[in-house]
């Protein structure tokens, strides 16, 4: 077993979080601590396990494993996916922080990956991708303190 240290270029926002303040509006718990009626720091679920199960739900995938039926992984990843955005962290496997992309590169150490920044410009616009973190954004009632969508390089080590 290995460490990763990867580079991972994100086009959403910094979620923060973790060994960091979040760094949205509803942040605003005594402690800084979120408040969001679908998640609670001291549950079982984590941050990002949480908000995919919100955002699901908010898109009329209520489906659970429990409920047996054949197939669930494949429907559950379709549905993930139809989101048109997804979660990522940075920092390290024990200190994550979040953040919520529309689209994700990922380089693991060791790799090379040639970026044509024409295309990456286009990409937002071309593909709908700020329309998809609005929505997303919207559903799970968060505000980032990020002014708007942009490319963000992050590095992980875990």
């Amino acid at each position: 077993m290995g460490q990763s240290t990867n580079a991972v270029l994100v086009y959403g926002y910094n979620l923060g979080g973790g060994e960091i303040d979040w760094l949205v509006e509803e942040a605003n718990g005594k402690y800084g601590e979120l408040q969001l009626d679908w998640f609670d720091e001291e549950g079982d679920d984590d941050f990002i396990d949480a908000a995919e199960k919100h955002l699901l739900k908010a898109a009329g995938f209520t489906e659970t494993y429990e409920d047996g039926r054949d197939g669930y992984f494949g429907r559950e990843r379709a549905a993930k996916k139809a989101l048109g955005v997804e979660f990522e962290t940075y920092c390290s496997g024990d200190y994550p922080i979040y953040t919520i992309a529309a689209h994700v590169i990922t380089v693991h150490r060791g790799d090379c990956k040639l970026l044509n920044l024409d295309e990456l410009a286009r990409l937002p616009s071309e593909n709908g991708l700020d329309d998809k973190l609005t929505a997303a954004l919207r559903a799970l009632g968060l505000t980032p303190k990020q002014p708007e969508p942009a490319w963000l390089l992050v590095s992980y080590w875990g």
